[in-house]
C-alpha cells in the first residue's frame, strides 16, 4: 500500500544554517549538527504524522547519490552536480498527489517560489524550528502528564472512563 501521509521535504544544510543552535555546532562539528538535526526532525515526524525527507547537498559529504533512513527519516545526499533545491523539486514532483499535501522546508527565496509554483507549500527554517519546539514542549507535556498519573500507580489511572464506569456499575450492583 502506498504511503499518503503528507510530506515535508527539508533542506538539510539551510536548516543548520538558519537555526542558531545548529550554525553555533558546525562551526566545530557539522556531523554533529547534522545529527542533532536529524534527532530533532525525527522527534517532529513522530509528532506531527508527516514524513520526512532531509536533502543534504552531497559535495560535503561523502557517498554521492545515496538514500537511507536514519532515525526513521529518510535522508537522501544529492548526485554529483545536483543541488539540494535541484533534488527536492525533483522529489515534489514524484511525491505529489491530490490527497497529499508536499511541505518544503527551506529560507531559500528563489527555491519557494519555484516549489510554490509546482503546487508545494513552502515554509521558512524560522517556521520549522518554532513547530518542531511547540511539538517538544507537547511532548514534554504529555510524558509529564503520564509521569503524574503513573506516579500513583493506580489501576483506575489505567483504566478507559467506559471500563471504569462498567466497574462502578459492578459495584454498586
Amino acid at each position: 500500500m502506498r504511503d499518503m501521509r503528507d510530506v515535508l521535504l527539508v533542506d538539510g544544510y539551510n536548516m543548520i544554517g538558519g537555526w542558531p543552535e545548529l550554525a553555533e555546532l558546525s562551526k566545530r562539528d557539522l556531523q554533529g549538527a547534522r545529527d542533532r538535526l536529524l534527532e530533532r526532525l525525527a522527534d517532529y515526524q513522530a509528532f506531527s504524522g508527516k514524513k520526512l525527507i532531509v536533502v543534504f547537498d552531497a559535495y560535503r559529504v561523502p557517498g554521492l547519490g545515496k538514500s537511507f533512513a536514519q532515525n526513521k527519516v529518510e535522508l537522501h545526499f544529492t548526485k554529483e552536480k545536483e543541488t539540494a533545491d535541484e533534488c527536492i523539486e525533483r522529489l515534489v514532483g514524484e511525491f505529489n498527489h491530490r490527497r497529499r499535501q508536499i511541505y518544503v522546508a527551506t529560507s531559500d527565496m528563489v527555491e519557494q517560489h519555484v516549489i510554490f509554483g509546482q503546487g508545494a507549500l513552502r515554509i521558512s527554517a524560522r517556521e520549522l524550528l518554532t513547530q518542531v519546539e511547540q511539538s517538544e514542549k507537547e511532548i514534554q507535556l504529555k510524558i509529564a502528564e503520564r509521569s503524574a498519573k503513573a506516579g500513583r500507580n493506580t489501576i483506575d489511572a489505567k483504566l478507559s472512563p467506559e471500563v471504569r464506569q462498567m466497574f462502578e456499575r459492578w459495584r454498586r450492583e
